[in-house]
């Protein structure tokens, strides 16, 4: 699903709002978790999970061309994404072989 599809699909479902202001509202709140992450802080959406930023630690990896050949792979801040309780538990019910 794209960010257009998610507009698509809420227009649809509201009569509040056109699908242009719908899609004001969308980019306007990913900018806000953007910004809000960028700074440093923690999103929490109850019911469907929490954005973080996490430092990952610097190691040795290798070039797969030229595996003889390490490489230092600085740290860096990364964004980390746990899924909420209800999230977690609608995943843990899905059928697995339908995803291969």
């Amino acid at each position: 699903m794209t960010k257009r599809d998610l507009v698509v699909k809420i227009a649809r479902e509201t009569t509040f709002a056109t699908q242009n202001e719908i899609a004001e509202i969308v980019q306007k709140t990913l900018d806000y978790i953007s910004e809000e992450l960028i700074a440093g802080n923690t999103i929490e959406l109850r019911k469907f999970g929490v954005f973080e930023i996490k430092v990952r630690k610097s190691r040795v990896g290798r070039n797969p061309n030229q595996p003889e050949n390490k490489v230092t792979i600085p740290e860096r801040a990364v964004v980390k994404f746990r899924a909420g309780k209800d999230l977690k538990e609608a995943v843990e019910k899905l059928d697995t072989a339908s995803f291969k």
